[in-house]
């Protein structure tokens, strides 16, 4: 909880304790914002704001390729991927160099289904549960450290056996959050808690400590945190560390502004529920701000131009969520001002949702250019014949943004009430760090240890900032103890698009593996330096090899590695989804991993898609009922623009 510090695991010493105060008060009255302040301090420190256009990924990038549609992770398509492919198959001589050469292509398809189809029954088995396992650790168990709350911390501790396991999660944020939903709040169409559960009750037997991790230590096998502690009425930041013996990275990206000035200081983002609550605001502030008397009507029509920068799914969403607001509630509260208002989408690119096929894309740009509906005819008598909401501007790279406009690489000045900000992602500062950690290791490293570190220096080229990964999500470089995947990661032997439903799975996939007992470093080949797959782990009073599940079975077979080896994650492409407004939504199913695999809705047949999978991907039955009644409270009496 907020402003007490949660306990340290038992087996940590004091001397992975230290703390700073920064600042401290007498006043009870100041005390809140002092945290706050302290707050926002930490997460400043831990923002990157240097040479972010190096470490650029456009929102959806990746999400079209030959990797998403195949669920391929094994192609070696990139330089790094293919040395890395290269070294893992020169591992070993005779059987075992067959076997992963094999391992590394993709199952079959409808062998891949049937594991997946398997996996799926064999989680909603009944599990035996050591009713004295989880919390905090009791020195028997192995340690598991889960850096971030997002997609893939989520699957994961949904999944982990606890029984076997003492996990602790660190994230400055004690929820998860559904992220496609969060243009939705920025609007008011869903509540912002109706988007988000407590990772305590995600799972109640893994600890969870409300800090910020600022730095790893491989060679100590430590994670440095920060958090805000307030005793008594004053409040200061605190450094300890706490041990692991598996480190899980999954703390997600941070937006990129690409080195473009000004945009960090002027624009809005999309990525936290504080980022929702601040548009939200500021919304409604430019609305009244325009209902000002003295204010002409230039001034009301700059006031209420909304520019959203970027039109990947992020950028989409929002504009569209942002044009039933002003089409229905603003049209109700504002109705002298609707004529002023102006939604434009900027674009460098020619286009609209890279990701999807080109005949929805062009479904997208006719939906978000169609002419406004205003239900009230009083209304929309007082809009200009010509009048059009949205405003597409493509192959309009942004230069600056300024306090008042936006200056474009075509030239024109285009001045704004609200900027948002959905163009891309970069790697928070603690990827970087565990990189550079990794990268260390190589120079004190001797013979193999030192070949196996120096992957991960030479994957950055096609990594960019994110953790490189073998085919098992383990580190390169971390000899088995170092674990990553989500929107931090990058697989590279075949790059993976950074999306929720590919942080879910790798989340599910090392959960498996990990409460399968399998061996995450079982050695290295001597002669290459390179640590061998996971090994399947040993079990019973006899010491043998433990019994393969049904899914395993069907996985190993596919993979015809005889079980001695855990398969390599593969990703399962569902599809992707794209709500463009009047309710109407995109759906761009994958039912089979080619192009005629794909079946396509638009209108209002991809609406119904689209919420139906929206609703049941939520984490739990109270964020679905509270998702649902909050849409029909837009519907019945609609979204509420009050400011607390």
């Amino acid at each position: 909880p907020a402003g007490v510090m949660p306990p340290l695991p038992s087996s940590s010493s004091s001397s992975f304790f230290d703390t700073r105060l920064r600042s401290s008060s007498s006043n009870n009255g100041v005390k809140s914002e002092q945290e706050s302040t302290l707050r926002i301090e930490i997460e400043e420190r831990n923002t990157l704001t240097e040479d972010e256009e190096k470490y650029g990924i456009l929102d959806g990038d990746g999400t079209d390729g030959a990797d998403a549609e195949t669920g391929v992770i094994a192609g070696a398509k990139s330089p790094a991927g293919k040395a890395s492919a290269g070294k893992a198959a020169a591992m070993a001589d005779g059987p075992l160099k067959k076997k992963i050469e094999r391992a590394l292509k993709p199952r079959a398809y409808p062998l891949f289904l049937a594991e997946k189809a398997a996996q799926i029954v064999e989680g909603a088995l009944p599990k035996s549960v050591d009713e004295d396992g989880g919390g905090i650790s009791n020195g028997e168990k192995e340690k598991i450290v889960v850096l971030g709350v997002g997609w893939g911390a989520a699957a994961f501790l949904k999944d982990i056996d606890t029984s076997k396991f003492d996990v602790t999660v660190i994230s400055p944020r004690n929820f998860f959050l559904f992220t496609p939903m969060l243009a939705g709040s920025a609007v008011g169409t869903v509540d912002y808690r109706s988007i988000t559960e407590p990772v305590r009750q995600i799972n109640p037997k893994a600890n969870y400590l409300e800090a910020t991790a600022t730095s790893i230590d491989p060679e100590a096998g430590t994670v440095s945190c920060e958090s805000v502690v307030c005793e008594g009425t004053s409040c200061a930041i605190e450094d300890f560390a706490v041990p692991y013996d598996k480190l899980l990275v999954t703390v997600g990206a941070q937006t990129n502004t690409f080195g473009i000035p000004g945009v960090r200081e002027h624009c809005c983002f999309l990525k936290q529920v504080e980022d929702a609550r601040r548009i939200r605001t500021a919304i409604v502030n430019c609305f009244e701000r325009a209902n000002l008397p003295y204010l002409s009507d230039d001034e009301r029509r700059a006031t209420l131009t909304f520019a959203v920068i970027g039109a990947g799914p992020t950028g989409i969403e929002f504009a569209s969520e942002l044009r039933d607001f002003v089409e229905s509630d603003g049209a109700k509260y504002y109705p002298d001002l609707i004529r002023f208002v102006k939604v434009k989408v900027i674009e460098a690119s020619p286009t609209v949702l890279a990701p999807f096929d080109e005949s929805l894309q062009e479904e997208a740009i006719r939906q978000l250019e169609r002419p406004t509906r205003v239900k009230d005819e009083a209304v929309a008598s007082k809009l200009p014949p010509d009048f059009k909401l949205t405003e597409l501007l493509l192959n309009s790279g942004v230069a600056e943004v300024k306090e008042s406009s936006i200056a474009l690489t075509t030239g024109e000045d285009i001045p704004y009430g609200i900027a948002v900000w959905a163009a891309g992602n970069g790697p928070l500062p603690i990827t970087l760090q565990v990189i550079d950690a990794l990268k260390e290791r190589e120079e004190g490293a001797e013979g193999g240890a030192a070949e196996t570190s120096s992957e991960q220096a030479d994957a950055q080229d096609a990594a960019r900032g994110r953790l490189a990964v073998d085919p098992w999500l383990r580190a390169l470089g971390g000899e088995g103890r170092i674990l990553a995947l989500g929107d931090c990661s990058c697989v590279v032997t075949g790059q993976l698009p950074a999306t929720a439903q590919v942080a879910s799975q790798q989340g599910e996939y090392l959960a498996k593996l990990l409460s399968g007992g399998y061996d995450f470093f079982p050695g290295r080949d001597e002669a290459e330096g390179i640590v061998l797959p996971p090994a399947r782990g040993r079990g019973g009073d006899d010491g043998g090899e433990k019994s393969m599940s049904v899914s395993e079975s069907i996985a190993a077979f596919a993979c015809q590695s005889g079980g001695d080896f855990a398969a390599p994650f593969q990703f399962l492409n569902l599809g992707i989804l794209a709500y463009t407004g009047g309710g109407s939504a995109l759906a761009q199913l994958q039912v089979t991993p080619d192009e005629r695999g794909r079946v396509k809705g638009s209108g209002k047949v991809g609406f119904g898609l689209w919420r139906s999978v929206y609703l049941s991907k939520q984490v739990s039955w109270r964020n679905r009922f509270l998702v649902f009644v909050d849409w029909t409270k837009a519907q019945l009496f609609g979204r509420d623009i009050t400011r607390v």
